[in-house]
């Protein structure tokens, strides 16, 4: 079978915006989402980027949204659009021959959080009996399938910060072996959490610019010194390009290779020299058949860690060289959205190459030295794009990559 899958439908709940128009606009302005967050109030680091003004009980109905932690509510939001988007009629497609895979880090943090209080605070008998249907990370696949009668294989990938991209990338697998015709991919993530948020930073992984979020999330920058946490779900509807092509679908870019690996390193630094990064990156461009110098954009995972960067940086220029193409993170925009950040930063790369506009990255305003990238930033660049590559990499040392061409 075909190796390219066609993206036929995107959509988007980030805190970028809410919808796919909304999300990619905040993107290209470069304007951080980052502020404080009243949420956190009381722990040290109190600053997130949350969705603004997601009203669950608005967009998903009361009932509904009553009885899901808000990391449902964003997929499922994020599912519909993406759906429309497609064009594609649940209530007519073949259920038996749809699937959804979802990458998930932490499921439903928030509910786990309410009810511990609850157990201490009131005894056992008053712990919500959904309790555990709200908090497991599987069931954003579950609720997915139940409202678009997806009956095919039902997932939820778990690779940490890489959830997103594995999820897209089992995707392909299911289309392009004939397990599914429709795939419902991608990421939902929201654990902006007292307890998360203090855990993170106890690891003195999140930046301590408590005082000018604004100004936390700067991917590549000399000054960075940490990530800032962020909620978010995107999801892609991925065809065959000869089914897409065959129902006059419109197709937003093409997934032609994915490449995973671990560095078989360390719990959550990643590997200096990205020997398990290069691997990933290897395998993607390989699975497209394509060479380093036929890329013409690197979505990097860019989280505005000291490691993390620097490391990227190096891999980055060790496989594409000194004419490496123009890098950006956009996480210095949407902060880092963990399981979702993977399959937001796909969406992004394809209307990269639908757009022919490269985002900048927000608050890179110092470059460090020793990451010798052209690393794009102040405003978008405007260029045709015919290749992406959307890295992304999780604690654990789990790397996924795909690899994205235009449509």
């Amino acid at each position: 079978m075909t190796a390219d899958i066609a993206i036929t439908g995107l959509g988007l709940v980030t805190p970028a915006g809410i919808g796919v128009e909304s999300s990619w606009q905040r993107i290209l302005s470069g304007r951080s989402a980052a502020a404080k967050d009243p949420n956190l109030a009381g722990i040290p680091i109190d600053i997130s980027c949350r969705v603004a003004d997601f009203d669950g009980n608005e967009l998903l109905g009361r009932k509904v949204a009553r009885r899901l932690d808000r990391f449902v509510q964003l997929g499922l939001v994020a599912a519909r659009e993406a759906i429309d988007d497609s064009r594609l009629d649940p209530q007519t497609w073949d259920g038996a021959r749809v699937g959804a895979v979802i990458g998930c880090g932490m499921g439903g943090a928030a509910t786990w959080e309410a009810q511990h209080t609850t157990l201490i605070q009131k005894g056992p008998e008053r712990v919500s009996p959904l309790l555990i249907p709200m908090l497991i990370p599987n069931m954003v696949a579950g609720h997915i399938a139940i409202e678009f009668n997806a009956n095919g294989p039902n997932l939820v990938t778990a690779t940490a910060c890489t959830s997103g991209a594995t999820a897209i990338g089992v995707a392909r697998d299911l289309l392009r072996t004939g397990a599914c015709d429709v795939v419902i991919a991608g990421g939902a993530e929201a654990g902006l959490t007292p307890l998360s948020i203090a855990a993170f930073g106890q690891m003195h992984a999140l930046s301590a610019r408590v005082d000018d979020p604004a100004s936390a999330s700067r991917p590549f920058d000399a000054d960075r010194d940490g990530f800032v946490a962020a909620e978010a779900a995107g999801i892609l509807i991925l065809e065959r390009a000869e089914d897409a092509a065959a129902r006059g679908a419109t197709v937003r870019a093409r997934l032609i290779g994915y490449g995973a690996s671990a560095d078989a390193h360390h719990i959550t630094a990643p590997d200096p020299d990205g020997v398990g990064v290069g691997l990933a990156i290897t395998a993607a461009l390989d699975a497209a058949d394509l060479t380093p110098d036929e890329v013409g954009h690197i979505n990097a995972h860019g989280t505005s860690t000291p490691l993390n960067d620097a490391a990227e940086g190096r891999v980055i220029n060790r496989i594409f060289g000194d004419d490496a193409p123009p890098v950006t993170s956009t996480k210095g925009v949407t902060g880092h959205s963990l399981g979702a950040a993977g399959a937001i930063e796909a969406a992004f790369g394809a209307l990269t190459l639908e757009r022919g506009r490269i985002p900048p990255t927000a608050n890179l305003e110092k470059q460090d030295p020793e990451i010798t990238l052209d690393v794009v930033s102040g405003a978008p660049r405007e260029t045709a794009v015919d290749v992406v590559v959307s890295n992304s990499f999780g604690f654990g040392g789990q790397n996924g990559v795909l690899v994205l061409a235009r449509a």
